[in-house]
């Protein structure tokens, strides 16, 4: 028995096969990655991988501008939320990052150490004050 490893793209295969069937096996295997190679070429364009590798720094801006510290949120929801979207930063570095936010004043810290709740100091400028119509504000609207 012969065993051959294969790596084409995303793909990698390793074949055990008796000597005298190696070649068929291979140009058998190597047909199936072709017809199946399209399709999976296809899938990816069409939905491009989401996470784009972001710092824990850029994640944090992230949730901020989405809205997510608009109520008062403890490190190990933060973390938690992180790890839902598929980033697992250490937890002292998710802790340092709401620290530095905190300095910045992007975030507002309550409570006591080990047990602080971090808030948005502000709402990021793509979002409504007060759920307030912006047309109104600045004067217009209708």
């Amino acid at each position: 028995m012969i065993t051959v490893k294969l790596k084409r793209g995303a793909w990698e295969v390793e074949i055990t096969s008796p000597e005298d069937k190696v070649q068929q096996a291979v140009e058998s295997v190597l047909a199936g990655m072709a017809s199946k190679e399209s399709a999976l070429v296809e899938a990816q364009e069409v939905q491009p991988d989401r996470r784009r590798f972001e710092t824990c720094r850029g994640l944090i801006v992230t949730m901020w501008r989405e809205g997510w510290f608009s109520t008062p949120k403890a490190l190990s929801e933060a973390h938690e939320e992180m790890s839902r979207r598929g980033y697992h930063y250490d937890r002292t570095a998710v802790s340092h990052t709401l620290a530095d936010l905190v300095r910045e004043g992007t975030l507002f810290r309550e409570g006591s150490m080990r047990n602080y709740r971090y808030i948005q100091k502000h709402p990021f400028a793509g979002q409504n004050r007060d759920n307030e119509d912006p047309q109104a504000k600045e004067g217009t609207g209708p």
